[in-house]
């Protein structure tokens, strides 16, 4: 099958741009990795504001993956429209391209921030509990004794005035 100088062209545009995506998608997951190992270290040191700024940048970063993403899947679909996967394999070769390498760091990568994401979800359970513990062993210094607006008990409730 021959093709064209325009279909071998848009292969190609569509072959880097797929990995230039792939390679930015890579970049965010490397930065979402680190935020979460910088994350566990301020959970175990017990710093609510560092731990409420880390999750508010998780959130961002989570965000411009999702965004990325949907970017990447119509590139993605346009890429394996191609045909053969030897044929597609011969391209990259030509053009010096391992997108196989790239999905492989980007596998490699999401499966260490979800081992990473479960250290942290155990500390912060652990954490947790540990604050509920001390909660519930403080001592209420007013549990026994009663508000002076409560009702008194034996003493008439009523107040008679005369006039």
């Amino acid at each position: 099958m021959e093709l064209s100088n325009e279909e071998l062209s848009q292969r190609v545009a569509i072959i880097k741009r797929f990995k230039s995506l792939l390679e930015q998608q890579k970049a965010k997951f490397q930065e979402y990795l680190n935020v979460l190992e910088l994350q566990q270290g301020k959970i175990e040191k017990e710093d609510a504001e560092a731990i409420l700024a880390h999750t508010q940048l998780e959130e961002q970063i989570v965000s411009n993956i999702g965004t990325l993403q949907k970017v990447i899947v119509p590139i993605e679909q346009m890429y394996n429209s191609f045909g053969s996967p030897r044929l597609l394999n011969t391209e990259e070769k030509a053009l010096g391209i391992s997108l196989s390498k790239v999905q492989s760091d980007l596998n490699d990568l999401h499966s260490r921030i979800q081992i990473q994401t479960e250290q942290n979800q155990a500390l912060l359970r652990a954490h947790m509990a540990s604050i509920r513990q001390q909660l519930s062993d403080m001592k209420n210094p007013y549990r026994n004794t009663r508000s002076v607006y409560a009702p008194s008990q034996g003493i008439g409730s009523l107040v008679q005035i005369n006039a």
